[in-house]
């Protein structure tokens, strides 16, 4: 096992003590959300232990297409922040531009090869070169849920969709929405892809999702994916339209909807309100029909080329900041992920956590943990787009499965 740096080994990267003092690191993001903020703060924290000054530039939108619209505007402007949040091929595509620096200095020394699984490298390393640091991974195929609501109805947690649909009625009865549910484009696609491994298994997600078989996109099997989200979709409230994602999760906290079909950045939702699981909520994965798949996205800050020497050490601060083993662990306690290091102890962390990881473990040997397509892992954003259009009208509109599996594939088609 490679030595595992500390963090004052960082100030190495730094030139001279007059250097640290002018040093500033910028860093653009998307996470808002308490959590989200709790757990970035804990990067923030070790970095201005270092003597770097952090500017903060959060741009409000669970999903990042604000802040890409804002990334573009400034780096068109010449302006690029020193590091920004960014998800799958969207890191890959920027660093083909040129755009972004790399830090392989710090990984060469942090051994970043040696701890970091290939999954997370692949979203990391373009290329041979560091251009962004992983923060955690998340699993996005999850349910979480109340526990007072269950109890209120006396029900076990659904291991069938069959199981899961016959909730609904009885959730109602007694007055709690099933599904809490914000209804935003990228919130429906993550809830797509969720089904997509849940009704049809990983071969399939990978066929679909991943290779793009127009084939698999309007099979029998994805209209039954469809069906199942038009049954979610008479679960959730009236008032779902427009919801941040963490104002639904709060319905769940706050025991008025009893599920939420989420990735577990929701889980520092529950955390942040002080709620523990397997007492006050519950996390499990969707149900599954065919095979036991884990759906993984890398979270990364990602690395623009710095303009003099000052601010590239200031940045390999931010990098080896993101990748110390303590910080690893401290910042998924609050954002509800597992770290992206496969060497650390994960005793701190809660049962959700752990046993995440170990579903990551036994998935990826067993070749049935896909990459996100709704995190832009699994495919380019163009057709990331089109898909999710087509997603959200369909859970909007009486759109039927079998239109909307014939307009997904016309749709990924036309954007390949």
């Amino acid at each position: 096992m490679p030595r595992l740096v500390k963090a004052s080994a960082i100030t190495f990267l730094l030139t001279s003590t007059a250097a640290v003092a002018e040093s500033r690191v910028e860093v653009m993001h998307f996470w808002t959300s308490g959590g989200e903020a709790a757990a970035l703060g804990v990067i923030r924290d070790r970095v201005l232990e270092e003597g770097v000054a952090w500017d903060d530039a959060p741009v409000a939108g669970g999903g990042g297409d604000q802040a890409k619209t804002v990334l573009q505007a400034r780096v068109a402007s010449g302006n690029p922040p020193a590091a920004m949040l960014m998800l799958g091929q969207n890191i890959i595509d920027w660093a083909n531009e040129g755009i972004l620096g790399d830090v392989n200095a710090v990984a060469e020394r942090e051994s970043w090869d040696e701890v970091l699984p290939q999954a997370v490298q692949d979203f990391n390393k373009v290329n041979g070169n560091y251009v962004a640091a992983p923060t955690n991974v998340h699993r996005t195929d999850m349910i979480w849920a109340s526990t007072a609501a269950f109890d209120a109805i006396g029900a076990d947690y659904p291991t069938t969709w069959e199981e899961f649909n016959a909730l609904a009625p009885r959730f109602v009865e007694a007055g709690i929405v099933p599904v809490a549910h914000g209804g935003q484009a990228w919130q429906e696609a993550y809830m797509f892809e969720a089904l997509v491994l849940g009704v049809g298994g990983s071969d399939f997600y990978r066929d679909a999702l991943v290779d793009l078989n127009p084939d698999a996109l309007q099979s029998d099997t994805m209209q039954a994916v469809f069906a199942q989200m038009g049954n979610i979709r008479g679960m959730v409230d009236e008032d779902f339209s427009g919801r941040d994602w963490n104002l639904a999760t709060a319905m769940v906290i706050n025991g008025d909807a009893a599920m939420q079909i989420m990735g577990d950045w929701a889980k520092g939702e529950f955390t942040n309100a002080g709620q523990t699981p397997g007492e006050d909520f519950v996390c499990i994965p969707v149900p599954t029909a065919v095979d036991e798949g884990f759906v993984y996205l890398v979270n990364s800050l990602s690395f623009f080329a710095q303009p003099d020497a000052d601010a590239a050490n200031a940045q390999a601060v931010l990098a080896s900041a993101i990748m110390d083993p303590e910080v690893q662990v401290a910042f998924n306690q609050a954002k509800g992920a597992i770290p992206a290091r496969t060497d650390v102890d994960m005793s701190a962390l809660d049962a959700c956590a752990q046993e995440t990881a170990a579903d990551f473990a036994a998935t990826d040997a067993a070749g049935t943990a896909v990459p996100t397509f709704a995190g832009t892992h699994a495919a380019q954003a163009s057709v990331v787009g089109a898909a999710t259009d087509v997603i959200t009208e369909f859970f909007n509109t009486d759109m039927t499965p079998d239109e909307a599996a014939t307009l997904l594939a016309e749709a990924i088609e036309l954007a390949q």
